[in-house]
């Protein structure tokens, strides 16, 4: 199976990381990586402002200083931790070619991918790809959506059900790409548990690096043609946007309330003994 990963710059974790974990099961034809310019972060956040409103735009900027401030640095070293366990599990590196764009739907993007040849590609990117992009391979286009479909559509599913007390839906969902927003068909989720003060990046990543045998061997049924989609019909359906920092501040006030209780209960059979 021909295979072809899009992800951005400076995603490592993407870039090198599942490059390495594709060629351990496949021929890895190529991978775009998207360099975006400035004016893409402008329009991502009028959009957003546009979804939400000012006001709660203004929780969205204070969750981003907070991160930027607590946790940033934490996990740029776990990610680092990260990419070595993958180079080691992973040693070879595909020489695979590699095109640097401005957009994965550029005519650059459109050209080098049907140059490749892919049987399915994997697309980690935040940009929605246009039909004649995505239409390309014959097994389709790939996303592992960061949030349980399609419950959790859009961005920052895993943040999304933590705060929404979903516990048991924190997970990425294997999808391939249709014509809307993380509505194709669903070939499987792959759950973890984690932790309330754990970082919405470090979950988002760990839905993906913990579960690569199990991803692997999905996407190698599909090449099969004995993976059928999951019926997902008659489910509650919603789009999440960027996380804000009132709903972290539940999720902790949550997490703090259930280790005492927790504690107040292991004393409580303690006293009884």
């Amino acid at each position: 199976m021909r295979t072809l990963l899009i992800c951005h710059e400076g995603a490592d974790l993407d870039r090198e990381g599942l490059a390495r974990w594709f060629g351990s099961f496949s021929t890895l034809a190529g991978v775009v990586v998207i360099r975006e310019p400035r004016g893409r972060l402008r329009k991502r956040i009028a959009r957003e402002i546009e979804r939400v409103g000012l006001w709660r735009f203004l929780d969205v900027l204070a969750f981003r200083a907070y991160y930027v401030v607590a946790q940033a640095a934490a996990d740029r070293a776990w990610e680092r931790r990260e990419l070595e366990r993958l180079r080691a599990a992973y040693p070879q590196r595909p020489d695979a070619p590699e095109l640097i764009v401005s957009s994965p739907n550029s005519k650059e993007a459109e050209a080098f991918v049907r140059a490749q040849r892919p049987d399915l590609v994997v697309a980690r990117c935040k940009t929605l790809l246009a039909e004649r992009v995505f239409s390309i391979p014959r097994l389709g286009t790939f996303v592992m959506h960061p949030g349980i479909c399609p419950e959790y559509r859009n961005a920052h599913g895993c943040f999304w059900a933590k705060a929404s007390g979903d516990d048991g839906n924190v997970g990425m969902t294997l999808l391939r790409i249709d014509k809307g927003v993380d509505t194709g068909p669903v070939f499987g989720y792959f759950r973890v548990a984690a932790d309330a003060r754990e970082s919405h990046v470090v979950t988002q990543h760990r839905v993906v690096t913990e579960q690569l045998d199990a991803i692997r061997d999905m996407l190698l049924a599909i090449e099969a043609g004995t993976a059928p989609p999951i019926d997902t019909s008659g489910r509650r359906s919603a789009a999440w946007g960027q996380p804000w920092l009132s709903s972290l501040i539940k999720i902790h006030a949550r997490s703090t309330t259930e280790v005492k209780s927790e504690k107040l209960k292991v004393k409580s059979e303690g006293a009884k003994v």
